[in-house]
């Protein structure tokens, strides 16, 4: 007998000819049956923010004002090249020589030149600076011949070392550092989370509060402050006659003092040691360091085989992120994923960061602010503004890198 289905005087559905089934009771009435509701609610939380907690678990410092002047000092040149060459000599030690940097000579230094053959089996000649000026006047400390002195190429290297004081020397030349000022500005971040008393008095049917939507507004800011965090541009200006300045950060990209380059899809063995030696030598910090990049860069780096110059991979955890650490014979290496920069265009790209240098300021911290809309008179609502104005710099540019592609 066929199914019929039948409509009452009052509207109600009256089913013929068969009997009730789920099928025949989901096709009349939707929603009689009820489905079951997961009520634990799935918060998504991108793990997009490393800068962002790195800094806030660092030892961040509150700024009195929205302009932070910060103080950054390095160490003194100690490479430089012959500028022209010089001829040999066979009756003197002694020559001059023009250097393409010679303010960073002092009388007393001691000179290294690489490649060149000193007196003993494979030893390097030495020379000791006699005075300064126009020319640098040296010393040959280890000739292959006593009181010669060899010739040297255009360009050759010349390295600085310590300083080789005489038996009733008491003083030295003076060597002071000076610190350089650098700039920037504190970003007023703010997120408003507002629900209607209506809807705070409405059933539900899960939990769901002005605290979760707090929560959810707090990730999406950390990911937008994030993305300043790290690629923004210091400007000012003024919005209007009523609203004041607009500040907005520099991104610690731009501030970084060294960078890398590689093809794109050739990233091999040859090229993690080139990018290590970048990120760890040369005045360059600290043994350990952060490397944050896209996924085009992490896919990369991990389809690396094993190889001698670089150990196996291991998960560690730092200021509550998991890392895979990267041991090499120059440092090691915290590995991790930012989708910040897939979402700002630098997939293939990542930076190499030095935490030991890295400084967050703070002119209004983190705070959450109730405002109450009713007795204002504007919106019959509940509302939650989460504000902070700060900024990160980069307080040594040296110790951390840019990786690009070519």
């Amino acid at each position: 007998m066929e199914t019929q289905i039948v409509e009452g005087f009052a509207g109600a559905s009256h089913v013929k000819g068969a009997p009730l089934t789920t099928t025949i009771t989901r096709e009349v009435s939707e929603e009689l049956l009820r489905n079951e509701i997961d009520e634990r609610i799935v918060k998504i939380r991108p793990m997009s923010t490393p800068i962002d907690q790195i800094s806030r678990l660092a030892d961040a410092r509150l700024s009195s004002s929205m302009i932070v002047d910060y103080y950054s000092v390095d160490t003194p040149p100690s490479v430089c090249k012959l500028f022209e060459g010089v001829e040999s000599s066979q009756t003197s030690d002694i020559a001059e020589l023009s250097v393409d940097n010679i303010a960073m000579f002092s009388p007393s230094d001691t000179i290294l030149l690489p490649g060149v053959k000193g007196k003993a089996p494979g030893s390097c000649l030495m020379l000791y600076v006699i005075s300064t000026g126009d020319k640098l006047r040296v010393k040959a400390i280890n000739p292959p011949t006593e009181n010669t002195f060899p010739a040297l190429n255009f360009e050759q290297s010349m390295i600085r070392m310590g300083r080789a004081a005489a038996e009733l020397d008491v003083q030295t030349s003076q060597s002071e550092a000076l610190p350089i000022k650098r700039r920037n500005f504190c970003q007023i971040f703010k997120c408003q989370v507002e629900q209607s008393i209506l809807q705070r008095l409405s059933a539900k049917e899960v939990g769901w509060s002005l605290t979760d939507q707090e929560e959810t507004a707090l990730i999406d800011m950390r990911l937008s402050m994030e993305k300043n965090f790290l690629f923004g541009a210091r400007t000012r200006f003024e919005k209007d006659n009523t609203h004041g300045e607009v500040f907005t950060t520099e991104g610690i990209w731009t501030q970084a003092g060294k960078e890398f380059s590689y093809v794109k899809d050739k990233f091999n063995e040859e090229e993690l040691v080139r990018l290590s030696r970048a990120a760890f030598t040369g005045n360059a910090g600290s043994s350990r360091k952060v490397l944050i990049g896209g996924s085009g860069f992490i896919e990369q780096l991990s389809m690396l085989p094993h190889v001698k110059t670089a150990g196996p991979a291991e998960t560690v955890t730092r200021w509550g992120i998991d890392f895979t650490e990267i041991t090499t014979k120059f440092g090691r290496l915290y590995v991790v994923l930012s989708e910040v920069f897939d979402a700002c265009g630098h997939a293939d790209e990542a930076m190499v960061l030095d935490p030991e240098y890295i400084q967050k300021y703070s002119h209004i911290p983190f705070k959450a602010m109730p405002i109450d809309l009713r007795s204002s008179g504007q919106r019959n609502c509940e509302a939650i503004v989460l504000t902070e104005a700060s900024c990160i710099v980069l307080r040594y540019p040296d110790a951390h890198l840019r990786i690009v592609t070519k």
